[in-house]
């Protein structure tokens, strides 16, 4: 597979990929047998790397972008971000895993791939796993929700982690919200067993139908976000109309100040410089 290149801007390092550019990696590290993190940046995301950032260096959210081995851009705003800052990126770079979810699961029925979904309330992850089996009857799916003490140590913990051992999934959909789905990531990278790991966000929520799923003609337009906002409220106020304002300040003062390029590792993982602008 070729090199993909990598955008640096406010602190983070994305790779922009189209959607079957990133179906194609996830095929490449399953069939190569290589445990990956895949991970996304959206507004939110970069609202909370910065606000981490600022309360000091190497938090759990910073050390897993920088685990990541790929970083896909999920949202408008970021394809913005990255333009406005000198990075070829266009609509066909922005892959949510609403759209992606057809794609992936295509692939792990012709593949004969076992997926393991860990996320969504109690209930809400039956309705969801039963409608995604009703979409790809021939998929390999273990499923368990996300509510349960995530201490490492914890006994709740480990069973999780038992659970997903025994079924020796391909692909590991984390879907418990941004940053828990992260933090849980990262800590328990070296004992988790499977191929490539991701977070999902409420991927199942919206094909359990418990959450309605905006106009797919809204994401390339960058209006997804309200739709969104439209569905939950009290859940989203603050994540579309508060947290991107406050990242304006550190927007223009990149503009202003540019952050010096920063070197690839030699694997092509990302390397992420944390700075507190």
């Amino acid at each position: 597979m070729s090199q993909i290149g990598i955008a640096r801007f406010l602190g983070i390092s994305v790779q922009p990929m189209t959607m079957a550019a990133l179906t194609d990696t996830v095929i490449e590290r399953v069939s190569t047998n290589q445990k990956s993190v895949i991970a996304n940046h959206n507004m939110h995301s970069l609202y909370l790397f910065h606000k981490e950032a600022a309360e000091g260096p190497d938090g759990p959210f910073q050390r897993y972008f920088s685990r990541a081995h790929y970083t896909h851009i999920d949202g408008m705003s970021i394809v913005l971000l990255a333009r406005l800052y000198g990075h070829a990126a266009g609509r066909i770079h922005r892959v949510g895993y609403t759209d992606w979810l057809p794609s992936l699961m295509d692939s792990a029925v012709e593949r004969n791939w076992r997926v393991f979904y860990l996320g969504s309330a109690p209930g809400v992850v039956d309705i969801g796993a039963l409608a995604l089996q009703k979409r790809y009857p021939e998929l390999q799916l273990e499923y368990r929700h996300g509510y349960f003490d995530m201490d490492p140590e914890g006994s709740e913990n480990k069973n999780v982690l038992q659970r997903i051992a025994d079924f020796q999934p391909h692909l590991l959909m984390v879907g418990m919200g941004m940053p828990r789905q992260e933090h849980w990531i990262e800590a328990n990278f070296d004992a988790i067993q499977a191929n490539v790991i991701l977070a999902t966000g409420a991927v199942l929520d919206y094909v359990a139908g418990v959450i309605p799923t905006p106009p797919r003609w809204s994401g390339p337009l960058g209006l997804e976000w309200a739709f969104r906002l439209a569905a939950e409220p009290r859940r989203l106020a603050s994540r579309y109309l508060i947290e991107p304002w406050t990242l304006i300040p550190i927007i223009l003062r990149n503009l202003r100040f540019p952050q010096p390029t920063l070197p690839q590792t030699a694997n092509n993982e990302l390397e992420v410089a944390v700075r507190n602008p």
